[in-house]
Parts: C-alpha cells; sequence; structure tokens
C-alpha cells in the first residue's frame, strides 16, 4: 500500500460513525414530514379545490406514485456507476424541492387553479394549463424521489460499515432503530399537523411547511458532508449482469460445463463486489455457466485481465442467478400494493362522509386516520422484536424467530383479513346511512381496516425489504432498494388499472366507484374482487416460497485474503467447499470460510 493510499485509508477510518446521525436523521425527519404532507391529503386537494372526479383524481395520484417509485432505477445506477450516493441524494432532494415550490405557488396563486364552487352550480373543473401545472409539480417530486430513495438508507449504514473487518452489527442495528423511529414520528406529525392545517387554515400553509421542511432536509444534509464516509461507487451492477448474459449467449452453442471445477474464478477482480463473501456455483439456470467457460482469447496472455464481455466469474453468474431466483418472491409485493393503495383514497373519501367529530367544534381530518397505520405498525415492530420474536424463537430454535419469507406470508394473509374488514364495514357504512335517513355513522368504524393493515405491515412490507436485501448480491445492495420500489410503481399501475377497470364495466346507475357520491356506488364490491385477488396472491406466494433456493454464500474467514487469486479456472478451494455444502447442508467448514444457503444476517 502506498503512502497516499494509507493516508486515505486513515482519513476514511476517522469519517463516519454515530456523529453523522443529527445530520442524516435531521434529513431523513424533514423529508419523511415532508413527503408525507405532501401527499397524503392529496386526494383531497384534487377533489376539492381543483374539482376533479374521484376516480381520475385516484388515477393521477397513483400514476404518479408509479412513476415515482420506478425512477429509483435510475438513481441506483447513476449512484452505483459513477455520482455515488451522496451526490444523488443531495441532487434528487433539490429536484424534489422544486417540484413542492410549484405546487405550493399553485395553491397560493388563484390564477393556478379553477374559481370556488359557487351554491348550487356546476364546479368549473381546472383548465388545461392548470391541469399542466399540476402535472408538472408531480412529476419533478416523483423524478426526485428516484435520487433519494435507493441511497438514503444505504448511505446511513455506509456511515458505519466500510467493510468485512470493520463492520459493527450492533451500531447498524441501532441505525436502523433510529431511522424507523424518526420515520414514524415525522408520519405522525405530517398526518396531524399538517392534514389539520390542509382542512382547517389553508392549502398555502397546508403545502407550504412541507416545502419548508423539504428545504431544511437538504440544508442539513449536506451541512454535515466534511463528516460523512462517502465510499466510491464500483461501477453499475446491471453492467456486470449484462456482461453475464451476453458472455453466455455468444457460448450458446458451445456444450454445457459438466464439471464446476473447470469454470473460471478470479478472487482478485471480485474483490471489491466479495468483501463479506462469495457466491458459490448452483446447479440452477445452467445456461448461464456457459458465461464461465474458458476459451481461447476470453483471457489476455500478457495482462491476465479478461474481456469480461466474453467470459465472467462464477461470483458473477451467480449474482445474476440470485436476482433470477428472487423474482417470483418480488414479483408478489406488486400485488400487495395494487390491493392496499386504496387505502389512501377511497378510504379517505369514506372517512369524509363520516360523523368526524370529537367535540362539537373539533373534527377527525380525514386523511389523519392513516395515524392507525403508523402507530399499529411502529407498536408492532416494538412488539415483534421484544416478544414475538423471542417466544417463537423457544420453539423453532430460528435466532430471527420466524424466517423472512414466513413472515411475508403472515403479513399477506393478514392483509386479505383486513380487505375483508373494510369490505364488511362500507356495507354498514352504507347501510346505517339508508336507515337512519342519511346521518353517517362513527369515523371509528374504520379503525379495524387501518390497524390490520399496520399489523399486515409490519409482517410483508418489512419482511419484503428484508428478503430482497439479504439475498441479493452485496455488490447490489442498492439495486435490491431499487427493486422493492419499483415492484410499489408496478402495483400503483396496476392499482390504475384495476379503478378504471372496474368504473368502466360496472355500469352508469350503480357503478362500483361513483365519480362524487360513495353512497351511490358499490365499493364494498371493489374491497370483495380485492380480496379475491389478494387470495390468489397469497396462493401464489406459498408455491414460490416453497420452492425457493437459498443463495449458497461463503463467508470471508479471518485468515482468509479476499483477493487471493485463482485465475483460469483454479477452483480447488472453491470445490471442496461446494461440495461440503452439498454433503452437510452448507454448514461451517474448516477451511477458513463459512457456507450458507440460509439467510445471512
Amino acid at each position: 500500500m502506498g503512502e497516499g493510499e494509507g493516508k486515505e485509508e486513515k482519513k476514511q477510518k476517522k469519517l463516519g460513525g454515530f456523529r453523522t446521525l443529527p445530520f442524516i436523521l435531521a434529513n431523513e425527519f424533514c423529508d419523511r414530514f415532508a413527503s408525507i404532507g405532501f401527499h397524503a391529503n392529496m386526494i383531497t386537494y384534487l377533489t376539492q379545490e381543483l374539482h376533479m372526479a374521484l376516480v381520475p383524481a385516484t388515477n393521477t395520484l397513483t400514476n404518479f406514485a408509479g412513476l415515482g417509485s420506478l425512477t429509483p432505477i435510475i438513481g441506483a445506477i447513476v449512484a452505483d456507476s459513477f455520482a455515488g450516493k451522496f451526490w444523488t441524494i443531495t441532487a434528487g432532494s433539490v429536484i424534489y424541492q422544486l417540484g413542492m415550490i410549484s405546487l405550493t405557488l399553485s395553491a397560493v396563486l388563484p390564477a393556478l387553479r379553477p374559481p370556488p364552487c359557487a351554491p348550487n352550480q356546476t364546479c368549473q373543473g381546472a383548465s388545461t394549463w392548470q391541469m399542466g401545472a399540476l402535472y408538472i409539480s408531480l412529476f419533478f417530486t416523483s423524478l426526485g424521489s428516484g435520487g433519494i430513495r435507493p441511497c438514503v438508507v444505504a448511505f446511513g449504514a455506509d456511515q458505519f460499515e466500510l467493510s468485512s473487518t470493520t463492520r459493527s452489527t450492533m451500531k447498524t442495528s441501532n441505525y436502523f432503530n433510529f431511522y424507523y423511529f424518526s420515520m414514524g414520528i415525522a408520519s405522525l406529525l405530517a398526518l396531524t399537523v399538517v392534514v389539520y392545517i390542509q382542512d382547517n387554515v389553508g392549502w398555502g400553509w397546508g403545502l407550504g411547511l412541507p416545502t419548508i421542511a423539504m428545504a431544511l432536509s437538504v440544508l442539513a444534509f449536506v451541512v454535515g458532508y466534511p463528516l460523512y464516509r462517502c465510499l466510491k461507487p464500483g461501477g453499475s451492477p446491471l453492467t456486470r449482469l449484462l456482461q453475464v448474459v451476453v458472455a453466455a449467449f455468444k457460448k450458446r452453442k458451445a456444450p454445457k460445463p459438466s464439471d464446476p471445477t473447470s469454470l473460471y474464478e478470479n478472487r482478485e477482480l471480485d474483490a471489491d463486489i466479495s468483501a463479506t463473501g462469495r457466491l458459490l456455483h448452483t446447479d440452477q439456470f445452467k445456461f448461464f455457466d456457459r458465461a464461465a467457460m474458458v476459451a481461447p482469447g476470453d483471457v489476455s496472455a500478457e495482462s491476465g485481465r479478461p474481456n469480461l464481455w466474453k467470459i465472467s466469474t462464477v461470483h458473477r453468474v451467480e449474482e445474476l442467478k440470485s436476482i433470477i431466483r428472487m423474482l417470483p418472491i418480488w414479483s408478489v409485493g406488486i400485488l400487495i400494493v395494487a390491493s392496499s393503495s386504496h387505502q389512501s383514497s377511497f378510504a379517505i373519501q369514506q372517512a369524509r362522509s363520516m360523523n368526524r367529530h370529537l367535540t362539537r367544534s373539533f373534527q377527525i381530518p380525514p386523511a389523519s386516520m392513516s395515524v392507525f397505520t403508523i402507530l399499529t405498525s411502529l407498536i408492532g415492530i416494538a412488539i415483534y422484536d421484544r416478544l414475538f420474536v423471542p417466544a417463537v424463537r423457544r420453539v423453532t430454535k430460528i435466532p430471527s424467530g420466524i424466517t423472512y419469507l414466513q413472515r411475508i406470508g403472515i403479513g399477506l394473509a393478514i392483509a386479505v383479513l383486513a380487505t375483508a374488514v373494510a369490505a364488511l364495514v362500507e356495507a354498514k357504512r352504507k347501510s346505517a346511512v339508508a336507515e337512519s335517513g342519511g346521518l353517517p355513522i362513527s369515523v371509528f368504524w374504520l379503525v379495524p381496516q387501518y390497524c390490520l393493515h399496520g399489523v399486515a405491515e409490519t409482517f410483508s412490507s418489512v419482511g419484503h425489504l428484508e428478503f430482497l436485501y439479504d439475498q441479493s448480491p452485496e455488490s447490489m445492495r442498492s439495486t435490491a432498494a431499487a427493486l422493492f420500489w419499483l415492484a410499489i410503481s408496478a402495483g400503483n399501475y396496476l392499482n390504475t388499472l384495476m379503478v378504471s377497470l372496474v368504473h368502466k364495466y360496472t355500469g352508469k346507475d350503480r357503478n362500483w366507484l361513483p365519480d362524487r357520491d360513495l353512497n351511490k356506488g358499490r365499493l364494498e364490491c371493489y374491497y370483495w374482487l380485492v380480496t379475491g385477488l389478494q387470495v390468489l396472491n397469497l396462493f401464489y406466494y406459498v408455491a414460490c416460497s416453497w420452492f425457493y433456493t437459498y443463495k449458497p454464500l461463503e463467508m470471508v474467514g479471518p485468515n482468509e485474503s479476499p483477493d487471493k487469486p485463482a485465475n483460469g479456472g483454479d477452483l480447488e478451494d472453491g470445490v471442496e467447499l461446494s461440495k461440503a455444502c452439498k454433503d452437510v447442508g452448507c454448514s461451517r467448514v474448516e477451511n477458513g470460510g463459512d457456507i450458507r444457503t440460509g439467510p445471512t444476517h
């Protein structure tokens, strides 16, 4: 190691740690406060201020929510390829801020929204250019979120994790605890204070406060720059996956390799992308093994460097296989989102038509009902960690109590119950209105479905993200986070399609999803339809999880150099490890490494 490299390493060791938390968490607190306060009540803004019908307003929000969950793929590529997480987060935050400023101006300036509804007259809808201003604002927020979502959690974890030998699991765990707690508090404040201001004071202040909070989040994040540990981007993982596909396709006519010991290994080349463990060869998707077959001209005779568009290492081939194995489980998250996103629109409209009075002068804002979901989720996480896991661990003998695949399944089952309860409550609400001559029932009838959704999120959403993080290759953790948001994006677009088809084909007189008056619709039928789809999704998930194979990982031992060269197919140690994995069920072997095929956390 040169003198310059030694100084750089010492400098990196002095950076990061818990002293960066005030800046990172302040940024995340303000960011979450802004985003929740900005979007939680947007269905009310679109229907009450811009006079949009319910179905178009709902589809507008889900479409842009889908775009906001699709752009993290772009953000992950930019961060991993060349920009790094810090600059990607900063740029995304600034773009998001521009979108919030423009929408706040539309709420303040009368020219950017239609006039208020006159008594006994049809409300004037927003003009084309007023809708254009809305779409531009939502586009900027969706684009900006693409730079924030895939990077921010990983960037915070980077402050405590530099390599496999300096990582502190306890410190990283504490960081995630602080992170989740601060996010929950920010969400609660947004759903109470900001939503109340929007409904009772005005949309200028109601959108202005989140905009100011977002500006403070950018400032707090940038001020902490001298203290951050900023890891250099290691190149796009998507490029490596593409190289494997191209190399395998070029050798598609070659016979399948019968002996995995002949496949190409280069530990020095893979050192930066396998710092905590090397992926071992598996027998699934053997077509891609061709990418690791050594052919003349694949490796330079002079430099020993491979042409990665012609040949890939076993580790890189297994990266692709790991992603392919994850896709069926990942796809389950699409319908999770598609079936639950109605909570942010239809449930709010239900609450608006119910008795929300706590006192004669104070009414609960409809969008604030989501507080029950967040509170249940926060309390559920605490109960899960402190009571559920220790109790179940005694029976299952699993350190985490249950696997994350089991956790997802439990969450899916509870989500089915939540939607079924929503259908029963909607039928009760309409029946009560008809029997009482129009007097609404209490809004607290909605609490059970909100709480059940919170419990379902405690299991399914957290387990889904944990699965993607743990089973993805270590060099693709940001991409795994992007995949999580990609599932949310696809779910939002699927929800838009479902709502549009139901609205189109359920008739005009008794449409399930009417444009204005829910009492004239049949929302409970839509909920039962969603319940049926969730049941099918649950059966699909059970089948996928039953046949899922965990990635086989050789954990780097303390006395083993991760850059031990093994060029040209030198796989003697790897073969023994692979055989040991098959023979003893992937338990610890005496060769400086630890073979695991289950969850690695």
